[in-house]
C-alpha cells in the first residue's frame, strides 16, 4: 500500500526541483546532528566547558528537537506544510549564525536549542510533502531512495566536514556554513514548493493533549541522553513522569472531540511496525557512528580531519548504492525483502566491529565492517521509510512524517546514550581493577561491549521486522486478479495456458 493523495499532482518538473529543496533542508538539519561530534574537543577547550557539560552542546538539540515532532507535524497538518517547513528554515538558519558567533557556554548552549527547533519545524513535514508530491508507486520509491541517500550520506558526510572545518579554519564555521545553504534553500523553497492551505486550526488544534506529548518527548529525550551523568533512581523517576504524561496524552486523545493524535493511526501494522524497527536500528547506526569516530580517534589515534576521511568511504557507498539501486531492488523484492537484507547486513557489519583490536588496522577493521553498515543503511532506510509512510491518510501525511522523526530521535538518542555509557563503564572497571591494561587497550575493549551490544540491538530490529512487518497473504484467486489488472497481457497468457 501506498500513500495517495486526491489533488493533481504537479508537473513533473516542479517536482522532482521540489525534491531538491526538501533534500537541500534535510541535509542542512542532519549535517548539523552529526558534525559536532568531531569537533567537540575544540569546542571544550574554547569555552572551557567540563566534561558533563559538554554534553548539553548535543542535548541542548536533540531535546527541542525530538520534542516537538509530533507536534509542528501536525501543526504542518493544520496550517500548511510549505508554511511550516519554511519557518523552520529560517529558524535554523538564524540560529545556526548563532552558534557560530558564540562567545560563551550559556550562548552555544541557548542557539543549538533554538536550532533544535527549527530543525523540528523543518524535519517533520518533509516525508509528508514527499509521498504527496508522489502518489505513483515506482516515483515514490524512486524519490525516497534520492531522499534516504541524501540524509544517509549527509549525516557520514557530517563527520567529514566536522573534521575539516575544525582542523582548517575553526569549529565556529561548523555551524557558519549552514548560513549559505540556509539563504539559498529558503529562497528556492519560496519559490518552487508549491502552497497548500492546511485543514485548519480548527480540524485538531488539541493544546492539552500537545502540551502532554510535548513535555513527554522531551522529559523523555531528557532521560535518555543524560542518563550517564544521574543515579539510577533519578533516571527512573523521570521515566515514570514521562510514562505518565504520556499515558495523559493518551487518554486525551481517545475522548478529545478533536485530537492531535488520532489512535486510528497505530492501527497500521505497516506504520506501528516501520517506527518500531526505526527506533532499533537508528539506535545501533548511530551509537556506531559516534563510537567508531572514538575509536579512530582515541585507539589508533587518528586527528580529526583523518577520522572525517575515514569515514567517507560511508557516504559515497550509501548515495551510490540508494540512487542505483534501492528503488529498483524494492520494486522487484519488496520493501519487507529489502528490510530484512538490509539488516542482515548491519547486524553483520556490528559482529565485525566487535572483534576491533587497540592495534587494529584501518583496512582491516574499520573498512570492511563500514562498506557492510553502509550497505544495510542503503537497503533498510528507504524500504522502512516507505512502509511507515505507506499507512498514513493525506490528512495524516505531516502527523506521520513527524512521528517517523521522532522515532529516528528517540533511537538515536538511546543509542548513544546506552552505548557510550556502557563503553565508559566498561573502560573505567578496567582500569580500576588494575589488571595491567593500559588506557588505549582498556578503551579498545570498552568500545568493543559497546559494538557487541548493537550487533544485538540490530539483530533485535531484524527480528521484530521479519515478525510485525510480514506482507499478509493474499488468497491466489485474488493475487491473479491483481496480476491481470496489471498486465492483462500476461493474464490473458496464464489462461490460455490453463486451457490447453
Amino acid at each position: 500500500m501506498h500513500f495517495r493523495t486526491a489533488s493533481p499532482a504537479p508537473r513533473t518538473y516542479s517536482r522532482w526541483a521540489s525534491l531538491v529543496v526538501l533534500c537541500a533542508g534535510t541535509l542542512m538539519t542532519i549535517l548539523d546532528g552529526n558534525i559536532v561530534t568531531v569537533a567537540m574537543p575544540a569546542i571544550q577547550s574554547d569555552l572551557g566547558f567540563s566534561g558533563s557539560g559538554l554534553a548539553w552542546v548535543v542535548n541542548a538539540y536533540l531535546i527541542p528537537f525530538g520534542g516537538l515532532l509530533l507536534l509542528v507535524g501536525r501543526l504542518g497538518d493544520l496550517v500548511g506544510r510549505k508554511r511550516m517547513f519554511v519557518a523552520g528554515l529560517a529558524v535554523f538558519t538564524a540560529a545556526s549564525v548563532l552558534c557560530g558567533v558564540a562567545t560563551s557556554q550559556g550562548m552555544l548552549v541557548a542557539a543549538r536549542a533554538l536550532q533544535g527547533v527549527g530543525g523540528a519545524m523543518t524535519s517533520a513535514v518533509v516525508l509528508g510533502m514527499l509521498v504527496a508530491l508522489f502518489p505513483e508507486p515506482r516515483e515514490q520509491a524512486r524519490a525516497i531512495a534520492v531522499f534516504s541517500a541524501v540524509g544517509a550520506a549527509g549525516g557520514a558526510l557530517g563527520t567529514f566536514l566536522g573534521g575539516a572545518l575544525t582542523q582548517a579554519i575553526g569549529w565556529h564555521w561548523i555551524f557558519l556554513i549552514n548560513l549559505p545553504i540556509g539563504v539559498v534553500a529558503l529562497v528556492a523553497a519560496l519559490r518552487i514548493l508549491s502552497a497548500d492551505k492546511g485543514v485548519g486550526l480548527g480540524k485538531g488544534a488539541d493544546y492539552p493533549g500537545a502540551a502532554l506529548v510535548t513535555g513527554a518527548l522531551m522529559l523523555t529525550v531528557y532521560a535518555i541522553v543524560g542518563a550517564g551523568d544521574r543515579t539510577l533512581g533519578t533516571t527512573l523517576t523521570l521515566a515514570a513522569v514521562s510514562l505518565a504524561l504520556f499515558t495523559g496524552f493518551t487518554v486525551r486523545q481517545a475522548w478529545a472531540a478533536r485530537p492531535l493524535l488520532r489512535l486510528r493511526l497505530f492501527r497500521s501494522r505497516a506504520l506501528t511496525g516501520a517506527n518500531s524497527v526505526q527506533i532499533l536500528m537508528i539506535a545501533g547506526m548511530y551509537g556506531f557512528q559516534f563510537i567508531g569516530a572514538l575509536y579512530l580517534q582515541r585507539v589508533l589515534g587518528y586527528s580529526e580531519l583523518l577520522t572525517g576521511t575515514a569515514f567517507l568511504p560511508a557516504p559515497i557507498a550509501i548515495g551510490v548504492l540508494m540512487l542505483s539501486l534501492s528503488a529498483r531492488t524494492i520494486a522487484r523484492f519488496g520493501p519487507y525483502r529489502v528490510l530484512l537484507a538490509g539488516l542482515v547486513l548491519i547486524t553483520a557489519g556490528m559482529a565485525l566491529l566487535s572483534r576491533a583490536p587497540a592495534d587494529g588496522a584501518y583496512l582491516a577493521d574499520v573498512l570492511p565492517p563500514l562498506l557492510l553498515l553502509a550497505a544495510g543503511f542503503a537497503a533498510a532506510m528507504p524500504a522502512v521509510t516507505g512502509l511507515a509512510m505507506s499507512g498514513a491518510r493525506e490528512e495524516d501525511a505531516g502527523l506521520a512524517s513527524g512521528l517517523f522523526n521522532t522515532t529516528q530521535v528517540v533511537g538515536g538518542s538511546l543509542g548513544l546514550a546506552v552505548l557510550t555509557t556502557l563503553a565508559a563503564s566498561r573502560t573505567e572497571r578496567l582500569l580500576g581493577e588494575g589488571g595491567g591494561e593500559g588506557l588505549v587497550a582498556a578503551t579498545a575493549d570498552g568500545y568493543r561491549l559497546a559494538f557487541t551490544v548493537g550487533m544485538g540491538i540490530t539483530a533485535t530490529a531484524l527480528v521484530l521486522a521479519a515478525v510485525l512487518l510480514r506482507p499478509a497473504r493474499v488468497p491466489s484467486s485474488a493475487a491473479t486478479e491483481k496480476q491481470e489488472e496489471e498486465t492483462p497481457q500476461a493474464g490473458r497468457q496464464s489462461r490460455a495456458k490453463a486451457s490447453l
